[in-house]
Order: structure tokens, then sequence, then C-alpha cells
């Protein structure tokens, strides 16, 4: 049987847990996710994860903090004053909000603090800073 390469497409079946386990996807219900191995349409740690694979395989593996969203970062955390934003705007904490980045491209952050004077909100991913546990089961190669 074939071993799943970097180029190939593969589907697989995932969940995915924290260290306290709590779960925070599965494709549980759904379809398989579809990607090609080591094109980066999956954080690394993933990608390593199925090379080598065969159909049917299943692995368990935590990945590090580093090899799926990064370390959290403190220059992601902005502070905006309340004048800056629109009178209507009631933020409240764990709200996702949609920002201007520098480039003009738009970026995604939730609400972190909200008070009378500021509202502070973080831009990294939801995921960053956290070590990722997956089980993997490979489906197929396409």
């Amino acid at each position: 049987m074939a071993e799943a390469r970097d180029g190939d497409v593969v589907r697989v079946h995932y969940t995915g847990t924290l260290d306290d386990e709590t779960q925070f996807d599965s494709s549980a219900g759904r379809d398989p996710l579809e990607f090609t191995v080591g094109a980066g349409m999956v954080i690394p740690g993933f990608d390593e994860m199925v090379r080598g694979m065969t159909p049917g395989d299943t692995r368990t593996t935590r990945i590090p903090a580093e090899q799926a969203y990064g370390a959290a970062r403190d220059e992601m955390k902005l502070t905006l004053a309340r004048e800056q934003l629109p009178k209507e705007f009631d933020p409240e904490v764990g709200q996702q909000i949609h920002l201007q980045g520098q480039d003009g491209q738009p970026v995604s952050a939730r609400v972190v603090e909200a008070d009378e004077a500021r509202v502070i909100v973080d831009a990294n991913h939801p995921l960053a800073g956290e070590a990722l546990t997956f089980e993997i089961e490979l489906v197929e190669i396409v």
C-alpha cells in the first residue's frame, strides 16, 4: 500500500484536543478533511503526522505550539480608545471583530477586555500558544 508523501492529496478524519483534554475541533459527522501534504494547507505538525501513513492507519500525536499556530505574541494585542470606535459599537468580551491591518487586509480579532475608556483586542489565532493533540485516521490517498 502507498504511503502518504509530499504532493499527495489525502483525506483524513481527525479530532483535536488541548492539553486539558478539551476538544476544539473534529471531523466527526462531516466529510473527511482533504488537503495536499506539504503544501502548507494545514499546520506543519499536522502535515508531518500524515507523512508515511497508509490508508486505514490511525495516529495520535501532540504537536507543540511552535508546529501549530505558534506562540501568542504580545504585539498582536491592541488597545483601542473608545473614541476611535463607532458610538453604536458595544463590545463584549469574547466577541469577534474585524479590523483593517496596516497592509489594508482584514484582520480578525477578539475582544479580551472592555471598559468605558478602552477596548483591548487580541489578533492572535485563538489556538496560538497551545500544544494540540490530534488523533487522525488516513481515510484515503486520492
